[in-house]
């Protein structure tokens, strides 16, 4: 299995109308079949800890059954669609890839 997880840096992250064109954007991400699950969501509000980065806007999360599912995903139509018209919202995107290890 492959976990993908991208974190997004909204540049107007105060803007209501940014959030949720990136918002609508990821709900649709989560439609392309070769995901085997995902979800997104806003940094939690906990205690702060050194240890603790959540000056990200949107964290997004997605597993694959394999690396060819995963390869699929990022020449999907609605990937490329959402990378087209979502960029120009963010300022950095920061992503994680890992296998599991059980």
């Amino acid at each position: 299995m492959l976990t993908h997880q991208v974190y997004f840096w909204l540049k107007e992250p105060l803007n209501r109308d940014a959030s949720d064109q990136l918002e609508k954007g990821l709900k649709e991400l989560l439609t392309i079949g070769s995901i085997k699950s995902g979800h997104f969501g806003i940094p939690a509000i906990t205690p702060p800890r050194d240890v603790v980065d959540d000056s990200y806007s949107f964290a997004y999360y997605t597993t694959f059954e394999s690396m060819d599912d995963h390869e699929e995903y990022q020449i999907h139509p609605v990937h490329l669609k959402f990378v087209e018209t979502c960029q120009h919202l963010w300022d950095r995107v920061q992503i994680y890839d890992y296998t599991s290890a059980v």
